[in-house]
């Protein structure tokens, strides 16, 4: 079933357009990352998915329907702008914004027990908000986003002012929403953890999809005509090779255009060469991202 579906959604502030005829889908158990530059419509998306603001024209539904109240008790929300109540203690405050999702009391004090152990902070259970540093807030705010189990998580710059050691620990707790059949939707700057986590991605640049679909088709599309090379022994010539770049570790060749990949390899291990790595060049989300953003920026 899809967890989230966006058709053809439009939304203008005064005169600018801020999502222009957007359309994209969330299915259950994937790791969905929303990404594009500062200013490409991604908050205003999720608003529009979260019923904050609607839609000029086109619809949003999540699990099948128009957003109502059985609908938010099924989502978590962690917000790019963090918010808790901040002379309230770690547990009140969990306890209660659970509450208001519809989570008994009882329910509620054991699953964040739960996680506040998983994450290295039920000692801080009692602190209030106010005592934490921004890192341990945002691990509250997380925790709070989780608590009442929604079947959809949104989150907004979720890595935003953690240490690695917490980003890590984010990192697994969302491999882990998803291994439940959960559907999570990650909007991030940090293109390396989109990369590492997302199935399926939308890039979003002016309002509009710049790029969607599966993530490792994305980037088989754009591999260059190029091979990674760590090697042992002298490279030489080699025929079909029309460039040479060296990189720290390794080398990379640049193909002629009717040398195959599998070719070179034989070539290479014909001459005796010791081949330590060999892989087809493959760009990275982020300079995917560059390419994208900069050839709309023309």
């Amino acid at each position: 079933m899809l967890a989230v579906e966006v058709s053809h959604v439009v939304k203008s502030f005064a005169d600018k357009v801020a999502v222009d005829d957007l359309s994209f889908s969330v299915t259950q158990g994937e790791i969905f990352g929303l990404i594009g530059p500062n200013g490409a419509g991604k908050t205003t998306t999720i608003r529009m998915m979260m019923d904050i603001i609607r839609p000029d024209s086109g619809e949003v539904t999540i699990f099948g329907e128009k957003f109502g109240e059985a609908t938010q008790n099924k989502l978590g929300y962690l917000p790019e702008e963090r918010g808790l109540y901040k002379k309230l203690r770690v547990l009140e405050t969990i306890i209660y914004l659970a509450s208001l999702k519809g989570m008994d009391r009882n329910s509620a004090e054991e699953k964040a027990g739960e996680l506040l152990e998983r994450t290295g902070m039920l000692s801080n259970k009692r602190k209030k908000i106010e005592e934490m540093s921004r890192g341990m807030g945002q691990i509250i705010q997380f925790i709070v986003t989780i608590t009442h189990d929604p079947q959809l998580v949104i989150l907004d710059e979720p890595f935003s002012g953690l240490d690695p050691v917490n980003t890590e620990l984010l990192k697994e707790m969302c491999l882990d929403l998803r291994n439940q059949g959960k559907a999570v939707i990650l909007s991030a700057h940090q293109m390396n953890q989109v990369e590492e986590l997302c199935d399926r991605i939308l890039m979003v640049n002016d309002g509009r999809a710049v790029l969607y679909g599966d993530l490792a088709e994305i980037k088989s599309r754009y591999k260059s005509n190029s091979v990674l090379l760590d090697f042992e022994g002298e490279l030489g010539d080699v025929p079909g090779v029309t460039e040479k770049r060296q990189h720290r570790g390794y080398v990379e060749l640049l193909l002629d255009g009717k040398t195959t990949p599998q070719q070179l390899l034989e070539r290479l291990v014909s001459r005796g060469m010791v081949i330590n790595r060999f892989e087809m060049a493959t760009p990275s989300l982020n300079e995917i991202f560059l390419k994208e953003v900069g050839k709309n920026k023309k």
